[in-house]
């Protein structure tokens, strides 16, 4: 018997600035719909399809680059839809690890752009429906994303990724579900460490083109260490129309979080007891406070078809987020006049405006656009003390030891065309050239002028090839020119702890090569790619002391590895998964770096051919699944294995957290009662209970470079869908 293998096709596709193209097509599920991926008999599959590095919606098996998506199934099935990372390891080349520490981000990178990063997420592209998630000078974070309305996410790696601007060494975009029903849904998650989270989600079309979708869901985590508790509201809502030549889709977001911040461990502290606390996280009462509100706005129109113009797309959004953050820096090394104080808070406004307008120009389809995004920071930095001696109190907010105004502005024009040369080959390319403008106003002179202006131009083409060598056979191979800025937090203070921008920074540019095959034959689907990278002036850490965090460029990096991902219906309802990915990551040129904390000037040499710190040379998934019912969202059994090998914490290679392979468990199966869908989603996560480290913090001055993984842990959740 043949397994009919069935794949959601989308119906919201992400575009060139991932900006979603609302092309005729099969119906989307609605969240926590019937599984996308069901083997069901006499029904016919639908492709999946993808949008991210193209100009049009295409086929995924016919995208001539390196992508990947996740579809909703595998999102429900990855754990409570809290973190990325519960579903985006199934993505070679991906590193996507939980910190277990809810006052950080996830530790995102792609081919290893992103690895250095202590917080939030650099070197990468991310968007939700359409809007970046990623501020103009390249810093970004996730937190907002609502994975539980997701119809898909996007991931796409390689040099297509350039054409997206500033900071992309890769893409992650999040697109929404339509509504094409009624529905209310209520989901209860509960798991380790007191994980307890509610959600609720409900969506309905009105007619004459409209529908609407709001949810909010609220978590609470006593936290897997102490001093690691955490809590959480997100708030979605989307109101769309559709009428005849046009569409507009009007959204809004927020988010409160309150989280504590468990700090990492040392080597020894880890070894001794990986389940304690840095003493100076309940010694200062390390905690971060996040809130952020955002408004998004896309207006699509069609032209007449007998016109060379075909669309147009205007995309406008809003937001501000404010952060106070503890932290854990003695009260020695706030003394010195240079230093920033131990609490870091900012409010910050951003917004963006992106035009673009779709040509056909014969059998060439052609997109041409205009960007505009900016950020502006009121940024604060206070002593975490106030008193002295037996009277003095730690972890609070005291004194004043900075107060300035950020900006960054981007502007950028774009262009990216596709043109079929034959009936099997096809030409695809483009560029992205704009201006970044970083900038600082320093209100706060007593521990110096940090004001400073800088302003970087950048340009970068792609250009690739698709050929169709059989009907069930695609070569492909791309390249382009990347470019990353540094971000306003790397600028702020030189390597020589004067005052004022660190002006001798500069961007680091990348020069990106990938040849791949994508083979879909029966009951077997298999993607391969190969990629180079060299980078010049590549960003690093110099040091990291006393508050003050300066950065240095490192010289000359080089990228390489293979990324393999396959899937094959063994039987009619048995399925197994793989992905592999390799990287060697490596300096190619020796520079000096700072060790400890202080450390006035760079003293430490690191060798040309140490690996890249925040990397590791590669990771492994596979899974093995089965669904005993004729319907796949009735019930499921799977078997997931991961591994990782060792990664670097710091430049000079020192010291290394260990490679590890893990287990786990997970089970699905569902009822319906009349109008009513019933669900109970279970998981147990590294089943031989086995203690690593789960993401490390890069080059951090104390060695506190690790954090933590649970050992044997579960989560179950129900959902009831109306």
């Amino acid at each position: 018997m043949k397994t009919i293998r069935y794949t959601a096709c989308a119906t919201a596709a992400l575009g060139l600035l991932g900006e979603p193209a609302f092309a005729q097509q099969a119906p989307a599920p609605a969240p926590n719909a019937p599984a996308p991926n069901a083997p069901a008999p006499n029904a016919q599959a639908l492709p999946t399809v993808v949008v991210s590095g193209s100009v049009a919606e295409r086929r995924l098996d016919e995208a001539p680059y390196a992508a990947s998506v996740i579809d909703a199934d595998t999102l429900r099935g990855a754990g409570p839809m809290i973190n990325l990372s519960e579903a985006l390891n199934r993505v070679p080349g991906l590193t996507a690890n939980n910190r277990q520490n809810y006052a950080q981000d996830l530790q995102l990178s792609s081919r290893g752009f992103g690895a250095r990063a202590p917080f939030g997420v650099r070197g990468l592209r991310l968007y939700t429906d359409g809007i970046p998630a990623t501020m103009p000078d390249g810093q970004g974070q996730v937190t907002h994303f609502d994975l539980a309305s997701a119809a898909r996410i996007e991931v796409l790696r390689g040099p297509f990724s350039a054409l997206y601007g500033n900071s992309s060494g890769g893409v992650i975009a999040l697109v929404s579900a339509p509504v094409r029903e009624r529905f209310a849904e209520l989901d209860l998650d509960a798991g380790r460490a007191g994980l307890r989270q509610a959600r609720v989600t409900a969506g309905t079309p009105f007619g004459d083109g409209w529908e609407a979708q709001g949810g909010v869901s609220h978590l609470e985590t006593d936290g897997l260490r102490p001093h690691s508790a955490a809590r959480r509201t997100l708030a979605n809502g989307r109101l769309a129309w559709t009428g005849t030549r046009d569409q507009v889709m009007l959204m809004v977001s927020d988010i409160d979080q309150r989280a504590q911040d468990p700090l990492g461990l040392t080597a020894a502290q880890f070894a001794a007891d990986p389940d304690q606390t840095a003493s100076q996280a309940e010694q200062f009462n390390t905690r971060k406070n996040a809130s952020q509100t955002q408004l998004g706005a896309r207006w699509r129109h069609r032209f007449d078809e007998a016109g060379a113009l075909s669309e147009s797309v205007l995309t406008a959004y809003g937001g501000r987020r404010s952060v106070t953050q503890w932290q854990s820096i003695a009260v020695g090394a706030q003394t010195p006049a240079g230093s920033g104080g131990g609490v870091v808070d900012f409010s910050r406004r951003y917004d963006g405006v992106d035009a673009r307008l779709l040509w056909r120009l014969g059998p060439a389809t052609l997109v041409t656009g205009l960007n505009v995004e900016r950020q502006t920071d009121d940024r604060q930095g206070y002593e975490n003390f106030v008193g002295t001696g037996a009277s003095q109190q730690l972890g609070v907010t005291g004194a004043l030891r900075r107060n300035e105004e950020n900006e960054a502005v981007t502007r950028e024009a774009y262009a990216q065309v596709e043109l079929p040369l034959t009936t099997t080959l096809t030409a695809s390319a483009g560029v992205r050239a704009g201006r970044v403008s970083l900038s600082a106003s320093d209100r706060f002179l007593a521990n110096g002028d940090d004001s400073g202006s800088l302003r970087y131009d950048y340009a970068n083409p792609a250009v690739g090839l698709g050929w169709k060598l059989a009907p069930s056979l695609l070569l492909h191979a791309a390249l382009g020119r990347g470019f990353e800025s540094p971000t306003l937090n790397e600028l702020a203070y030189r390597a020589d702890g004067s005052g004022g921008f660190n002006a001798a920074l500069r961007p680091q540019k990348s020069l990106q090569q990938e040849i791949g095959a994508k083979w879909r034959g029966g009951d077997v689907e298999l993607d391969a790619t190969a990629f180079h990278v060299a980078t010049r002036d590549e960003i690093g850490v110099l040091s990291n002391s006393g508050g003050r965090s300066s950065f240095q460029n490192v010289g000359r990096t080089r990228r390489s590895g293979v990324e393999l991902s396959g899937a094959w219906d063994l039987a009619p309802r048995w399925r197994a998964q793989m992905a592999l990915g390799t990287l060697k990551a490596r300096y190619r040129d020796g520079f000096l770096t700072c060790t400890g904390t202080p450390c006035p000037t760079a003293n430490v040499p690191v060798a040309a051919g140490n690996r890249i710190a925040g990397t590791n040379g590669g990771s492994a998934y596979a899974e093995l699944a089965w669904r005993p019912f004729e319907a796949a969202r009735d019930g499921e059994l799977a078997l997931e294995w991961r591994g990782v090998k060792r990664t670097a914490v710091n430049d000079i290679n020192g010291e290394a957290a260990a490679g590890y392979g893990l287990l786990n468990l997970r089970a699905r199966h569902g009822w319906t009662f009349g109008a009513t869908r019933a669900e109970l989603t279970a998981r147990i996560d590294n089943a031989a209970d086995r203690r690593y480290v789960g993401s490390v913090i890069v080059n951090d001055g104390n060695g506190r470079f690790y954090e933590p993984a649970p050992g044997r842990s579960f989560w179950v959740g129900l959902s009831l869908r109306l």
